[in-house]
């Protein structure tokens, strides 16, 4: 197998767990594309992340100014991870251009009761 064509963090993966294969425990990082709404799920935030728990904790308390502590976007509906940061930027960018009837069509198939989905993250 030719390590130069899994490219640098997959050969960095690849050296460290060949040279210090107890002591460098790494998980690939997930990047997670997600829907917050506020209590009456009449508001919609898209967002991207590599921190998801960290993140709806944020929106959850309003600790960053902005569009979801003014609308209150405080109640995770909808997320999906994958580990190629450009796999979800470009979801994030889909879902934004979508109608607001098809983000609810993603969310009730993955969530119907629109249930806060932060809870299972911890």
């Amino acid at each position: 197998r030719d390590d130069m064509s899994l490219g640098f963090l997959s050969f960095y993966f690849l050296s460290c767990r060949r040279a210090h294969p107890a002591s460098c425990v790494m998980l690939k990082r997930q990047y997670c594309v997600y829907i917050m709404t506020n209590p009456g799920n009449t508001v919609l935030y898209v967002g991207v992340t590599s921190r998801l728990s960290a993140r709806t904790y944020e929106h959850a308390h309003h600790l960053v100014e902005g569009f979801s502590a003014t609308y209150n976007t405080c109640k995770l509906v909808y997320y999906e991870c994958t580990s190629d940061v450009l796999e979800a930027l470009q979801r994030e960018k889909q879902f934004k251009r979508w109608r607001r009837a098809w983000k609810e069509k993603c969310i009730t198939e993955m969530n119907p009761t629109w249930k806060d989905l932060a809870e299972e993250l911890s």
